[in-house]
Protein backbone atom coordinates (compact mmCIF):
# COMPACT_ATOMS: atom_id res chain seq x y z
CA UNK A 1 0.00 0.00 0.00
CA UNK A 2 1.39 3.40 -0.92
CA UNK A 3 1.94 5.56 2.17
CA UNK A 4 -0.64 8.31 2.44
CA UNK A 5 0.86 11.78 2.31
CA UNK A 6 0.35 13.77 5.46
CA UNK A 7 -1.62 16.99 4.91
CA UNK A 8 0.24 20.19 5.56
CA UNK A 9 -0.90 22.26 8.55
CA UNK A 10 -3.11 25.16 7.63
CA UNK A 11 -4.05 28.42 9.25
CA UNK A 12 -7.29 28.32 11.30
CA UNK A 13 -10.33 29.60 9.45
CA UNK A 14 -11.82 32.73 10.94
CA UNK A 15 -15.34 32.16 12.24
CA UNK A 16 -14.96 28.45 12.93
CA UNK A 17 -14.51 26.90 16.33
CA UNK A 18 -11.10 25.26 16.92
CA UNK A 19 -10.70 21.63 15.85
CA UNK A 20 -8.49 18.78 16.95
CA UNK A 21 -5.56 17.85 14.74
CA UNK A 22 -7.09 15.00 12.74
CA UNK A 23 -3.67 13.70 11.71
CA UNK A 24 -2.56 13.10 15.28
CA UNK A 25 -5.75 12.67 17.26
CA UNK A 26 -7.96 9.64 17.64
CA UNK A 27 -10.82 9.02 16.96
CA UNK A 28 -11.17 9.60 13.24
CA UNK A 29 -14.58 10.30 11.74
CA UNK A 30 -15.95 12.04 14.85
CA UNK A 31 -16.83 15.78 14.87
CA UNK A 32 -13.89 17.82 16.17
CA UNK A 33 -15.47 21.25 16.46
CA UNK A 34 -15.10 22.36 20.08
CA UNK A 35 -18.48 23.77 21.12
CA UNK A 36 -19.36 21.79 24.26
CA UNK A 37 -18.99 23.19 27.75
CA UNK A 38 -17.70 21.05 30.59
CA UNK A 39 -21.28 20.68 31.83
CA UNK A 40 -22.30 19.36 28.39
CA UNK A 41 -19.53 16.76 28.53
CA UNK A 42 -20.61 15.73 32.00
CA UNK A 43 -24.19 15.32 30.81
CA UNK A 44 -23.07 13.23 27.81
CA UNK A 45 -21.08 10.80 29.97
CA UNK A 46 -23.05 10.77 33.23
CA UNK A 47 -25.30 7.85 32.31
CA UNK A 48 -22.31 5.58 31.65
CA UNK A 49 -20.19 6.94 34.48
CA UNK A 50 -22.50 8.09 37.32
CA UNK A 51 -19.59 9.00 39.60
CA UNK A 52 -18.10 11.41 37.07
CA UNK A 53 -17.71 14.99 38.31
CA UNK A 54 -16.41 18.32 37.04
CA UNK A 55 -13.34 17.79 39.20
CA UNK A 56 -12.64 14.39 37.61
CA UNK A 57 -12.85 15.90 34.12
CA UNK A 58 -10.40 18.62 35.08
CA UNK A 59 -8.12 16.00 36.64
CA UNK A 60 -8.08 13.96 33.42
CA UNK A 61 -7.12 17.13 31.59
CA UNK A 62 -4.28 17.74 34.06
CA UNK A 63 -3.05 14.19 33.43
CA UNK A 64 -2.87 14.88 29.70
CA UNK A 65 -5.60 12.48 28.58
CA UNK A 66 -7.58 15.22 26.85
CA UNK A 67 -6.80 18.79 25.88
CA UNK A 68 -9.93 20.94 25.64
CA UNK A 69 -9.78 24.18 23.71
CA UNK A 70 -9.61 27.38 25.75
CA UNK A 71 -11.69 30.40 24.76
CA UNK A 72 -10.17 33.89 24.96
CA UNK A 73 -11.93 34.21 28.31
CA UNK A 74 -10.29 31.01 29.55
CA UNK A 75 -13.32 28.72 29.45
CA UNK A 76 -12.93 25.08 28.39
CA UNK A 77 -14.63 23.89 25.22
CA UNK A 78 -14.84 20.25 24.13
CA UNK A 79 -15.70 18.46 20.89
CA UNK A 80 -17.43 15.12 20.30
CA UNK A 81 -13.96 13.68 19.66
CA UNK A 82 -12.89 14.88 23.12
CA UNK A 83 -15.93 13.12 24.58
CA UNK A 84 -15.01 9.84 22.88
CA UNK A 85 -11.44 10.05 24.20
CA UNK A 86 -12.81 10.62 27.69
CA UNK A 87 -15.29 7.76 27.30
CA UNK A 88 -12.47 5.43 26.28
CA UNK A 89 -10.23 6.54 29.16
CA UNK A 90 -12.98 6.21 31.76
CA UNK A 91 -14.04 2.79 30.46
CA UNK A 92 -10.46 1.50 30.53
CA UNK A 93 -10.03 2.76 34.07
CA UNK A 94 -13.33 1.27 35.24
CA UNK A 95 -13.41 -2.03 33.34
CA UNK A 96 -9.73 -2.91 32.95
CA UNK A 97 -8.50 -1.19 36.14
CA UNK A 98 -5.72 0.44 34.16
CA UNK A 99 -3.74 3.34 35.64
CA UNK A 100 -4.03 6.67 33.86
CA UNK A 101 -0.40 6.45 32.78
CA UNK A 102 -1.12 3.29 30.77
CA UNK A 103 -4.34 4.73 29.34
CA UNK A 104 -2.43 7.81 28.22
CA UNK A 105 0.10 5.56 26.47
CA UNK A 106 -2.74 3.69 24.74
CA UNK A 107 -4.24 6.96 23.50
CA UNK A 108 -0.84 7.99 22.17
CA UNK A 109 -0.63 4.68 20.27
CA UNK A 110 -4.10 5.26 18.85
CA UNK A 111 -3.12 8.77 17.76
CA UNK A 112 -0.07 7.33 16.01
CA UNK A 113 -2.08 4.52 14.40
CA UNK A 114 -0.02 1.89 16.21
CA UNK A 115 -2.70 0.26 18.39
CA UNK A 116 -4.25 -3.06 17.42
CA UNK A 117 -7.69 -4.41 18.24
CA UNK A 118 -6.57 -5.70 21.64
CA UNK A 119 -5.62 -2.27 22.91
CA UNK A 120 -7.69 -0.09 20.64
CA UNK A 121 -10.85 1.84 21.52
CA UNK A 122 -14.20 0.11 21.68
CA UNK A 123 -17.66 1.15 20.65
CA UNK A 124 -19.62 1.77 23.83
CA UNK A 125 -23.35 2.32 24.13
CA UNK A 126 -25.10 2.56 27.49
CA UNK A 127 -22.08 1.09 29.22
CA UNK A 128 -21.91 -2.00 27.00
CA UNK A 129 -18.66 -2.63 25.11
CA UNK A 130 -19.29 -3.84 21.59
CA UNK A 131 -16.58 -3.96 18.90
CA UNK A 132 -13.00 -2.71 18.76
CA UNK A 133 -12.49 0.39 16.63
CA UNK A 134 -9.21 0.54 14.76
CA UNK A 135 -7.16 3.69 14.49
CA UNK A 136 -6.90 3.13 10.74
CA UNK A 137 -8.99 5.67 8.86
CA UNK A 138 -9.60 3.57 5.76
CA UNK A 139 -10.41 -0.11 5.38
CA UNK A 140 -11.60 -2.40 2.62
CA UNK A 141 -14.65 -4.63 2.81
CA UNK A 142 -12.31 -7.62 3.05
CA UNK A 143 -10.28 -6.29 5.98
CA UNK A 144 -13.39 -5.14 7.81
CA UNK A 145 -15.05 -8.52 7.31
CA UNK A 146 -11.96 -10.35 8.57
CA UNK A 147 -11.68 -8.10 11.60
CA UNK A 148 -15.33 -8.56 12.59
CA UNK A 149 -15.54 -12.24 11.71
CA UNK A 150 -18.15 -11.97 8.95
CA UNK A 151 -18.19 -12.85 5.25
CA UNK A 152 -16.96 -10.18 2.85
CA UNK A 153 -20.11 -10.74 0.79
CA UNK A 154 -22.14 -9.73 3.84
CA UNK A 155 -20.33 -6.38 4.09
CA UNK A 156 -20.73 -5.85 0.35
CA UNK A 157 -24.47 -6.58 0.61
CA UNK A 158 -24.80 -3.97 3.36
CA UNK A 159 -23.01 -1.40 1.21
CA UNK A 160 -25.01 -2.21 -1.92
CA UNK A 161 -28.24 -2.04 0.06
CA UNK A 162 -27.39 1.40 1.41
CA UNK A 163 -27.25 0.16 4.99
CA UNK A 164 -23.54 0.98 5.26
CA UNK A 165 -22.34 4.15 3.59
CA UNK A 166 -18.72 4.82 2.77
CA UNK A 167 -17.00 8.00 3.89
CA UNK A 168 -15.76 10.78 1.59
CA UNK A 169 -12.62 8.80 0.78
CA UNK A 170 -14.43 5.56 0.03
CA UNK A 171 -13.50 3.92 3.33
CA UNK A 172 -15.32 2.57 6.37
CA UNK A 173 -15.48 4.81 9.42
CA UNK A 174 -16.13 3.79 13.04
CA UNK A 175 -19.90 4.04 12.57
CA UNK A 176 -19.76 1.68 9.58
CA UNK A 177 -17.98 -0.85 11.74
CA UNK A 178 -20.72 -0.68 14.35
CA UNK A 179 -23.42 -1.04 11.70
CA UNK A 180 -21.77 -4.17 10.29
CA UNK A 181 -21.37 -5.61 13.77
CA UNK A 182 -25.01 -5.09 14.75
CA UNK A 183 -26.27 -6.23 11.35
CA UNK A 184 -24.28 -9.45 11.72
CA UNK A 185 -25.93 -10.06 15.10
CA UNK A 186 -29.34 -9.67 13.45
CA UNK A 187 -28.27 -11.98 10.62
CA UNK A 188 -27.80 -14.77 13.15
CA UNK A 189 -31.57 -14.57 13.66
CA UNK A 190 -32.36 -14.58 9.95
CA UNK A 191 -32.54 -10.82 9.43
CA UNK A 192 -30.84 -10.19 6.09
CA UNK A 193 -29.41 -6.90 4.76
CA UNK A 194 -32.44 -6.45 2.48
CA UNK A 195 -34.67 -6.46 5.55
CA UNK A 196 -32.82 -3.44 6.92
CA UNK A 197 -33.61 -1.07 4.07
CA UNK A 198 -36.74 0.17 5.81
CA UNK A 199 -34.60 1.02 8.83
CA UNK A 200 -32.20 3.02 6.64
CA UNK A 201 -35.17 4.87 5.14
CA UNK A 202 -36.44 5.75 8.62
CA UNK A 203 -32.99 6.99 9.64
CA UNK A 204 -32.76 9.17 6.53
CA UNK A 205 -36.11 10.72 7.40
CA UNK A 206 -34.91 11.48 10.91
CA UNK A 207 -31.77 13.08 9.51
CA UNK A 208 -34.03 15.17 7.28
CA UNK A 209 -35.84 16.42 10.37
CA UNK A 210 -32.52 17.27 12.00
CA UNK A 211 -31.52 19.27 8.92
CA UNK A 212 -34.81 21.18 9.01
CA UNK A 213 -34.37 22.08 12.66
CA UNK A 214 -30.77 23.26 12.37
CA UNK A 215 -31.22 25.02 9.01
CA UNK A 216 -32.09 28.42 10.57
CA UNK A 217 -28.99 28.29 12.77
CA UNK A 218 -26.80 27.24 9.86
CA UNK A 219 -28.10 30.14 7.75
CA UNK A 220 -27.20 32.73 10.37
CA UNK A 221 -24.12 34.84 9.96
CA UNK A 222 -21.66 35.47 12.72
CA UNK A 223 -18.90 33.80 14.58
CA UNK A 224 -19.31 30.08 15.29
CA UNK A 225 -22.75 29.86 13.63
CA UNK A 226 -21.67 26.72 11.79
CA UNK A 227 -20.24 25.23 14.97
CA UNK A 228 -23.46 25.86 16.89
CA UNK A 229 -25.49 24.25 14.11
CA UNK A 230 -23.20 21.21 14.16
CA UNK A 231 -23.52 20.90 17.94
CA UNK A 232 -27.31 21.15 17.69
CA UNK A 233 -27.37 18.46 15.01
CA UNK A 234 -25.35 16.09 17.21
CA UNK A 235 -27.65 16.75 20.16
CA UNK A 236 -30.76 16.16 18.07
CA UNK A 237 -29.27 12.97 16.70
CA UNK A 238 -28.67 11.68 20.21
CA UNK A 239 -32.25 12.57 21.18
CA UNK A 240 -33.65 10.69 18.18
CA UNK A 241 -31.48 7.70 19.09
CA UNK A 242 -32.78 7.60 22.65
CA UNK A 243 -36.38 8.14 21.54
CA UNK A 244 -36.16 5.35 18.97
CA UNK A 245 -34.61 2.98 21.51
CA UNK A 246 -37.29 3.73 24.11
CA UNK A 247 -40.15 3.27 21.64
CA UNK A 248 -38.71 0.02 20.30
CA UNK A 249 -38.13 -1.41 23.77
CA UNK A 250 -41.65 -0.46 24.80
CA UNK A 251 -43.13 -2.19 21.75
CA UNK A 252 -41.00 -5.32 22.21
CA UNK A 253 -42.00 -5.49 25.87
CA UNK A 254 -45.66 -5.45 24.83
CA UNK A 255 -45.39 -8.27 22.29
CA UNK A 256 -47.91 -11.01 22.89
CA UNK A 257 -45.70 -14.09 22.71
CA UNK A 258 -48.00 -16.36 24.64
Amino acid sequence: MTPRQQPQPSEPVVGEAPRLDLVRSWPAGVPTTATMRISDVLAALKAEFPALTHSKLRFLEEQGLVEPVRTPAGYRQYSRAHVERLRYALAQQRDAYLPLRVIKEQLAELDAGLADASTGPHAVQEGVVYAPLRAADRETAASLATDLGVEESFVVALVEGGIVRLDDRGGFDAWARQIVLHASALAEHGVEPRHLRALRTAVDREVGLVEQVVAPSRAKLGRNAKARAEASAVELGESFTQLHAAMLRQSVARLDLG
